[in-house]
């Protein structure tokens, strides 16, 4: 099934929306029309198909406007929109957006707040979310880097268990940045 996608400028930004035309508003002369069980009827003139729809008591959507000629098929199109709208429903409900949950050390922290940021990253990692794991230099910590590594493999380390190095530790700037996703 092809649809007609209309770009709209509301505000913030350019909208998507999916716009089928129905019955009255095709304005083709003539149009290939498809049954409602998916079979070809042919290519009739616009009045005999919206007659065709009329005596089934059901509707004529246009489903391929930028076809030669256009595509219609006859269906109820309120049922249609119905279960188009359970099926976006359906597909909003089963993704789920993952976020990215920062943990910013230095690199002279000391040991019982490192396990404070292991469990944090523990749990941030148990609810499904990356980790972001940045140790920050300030002045001259910068000329030992390898400290802050040493922090970030550690780190990966102790929560091996539930995650995976996603991206290795590395150097941008004044912070070492390791990205940790769950398993």
């Amino acid at each position: 099934m092809i649809l007609l996608f209309l770009f709209t400028n509301s505000g913030g930004g350019f909208k998507i929306s999916k716009e089928l035309l129905v019955n009255n508003k095709i304005r083709a002369k003539d149009v290939r029309v498809v049954g409602t069980e998916g079979e070809q009827l042919g290519i009739m003139q616009l009045e005999d198909a919206l007659k065709l729809a009329r005596e089934k008591n059901l509707d004529l959507v246009n489903v391929a406007p930028q076809a030669k000629p256009p595509v219609c098929r006859i269906m109820d199109f309120g049922k249609y929109k119905y279960e188009q709208s359970k099926r976006e429903k359906e597909a909003r409900k089963k993704q789920r957006s993952i976020t990215v949950k920062e943990i910013k050390m230095r690199p002279n922290i000391e040991e019982h707040d490192l396990q404070v940021k292991v469990r944090n990253g523990l749990r941030f990692l148990s609810a499904g979310d990356k980790v972001k794991v940045s140790v920050i230099f300030r002045g001259r910590q910068i000329t030992h880097p390898e400290l802050g590594k040493k922090l970030c493999l550690q780190m990966a380390e102790e929560l091996s268990e539930v995650s995976v190095v996603e991206r290795p530790p590395k150097l941008e700037g004044r912070n070492m940045i390791m990205i940790l996703a769950p398993k």
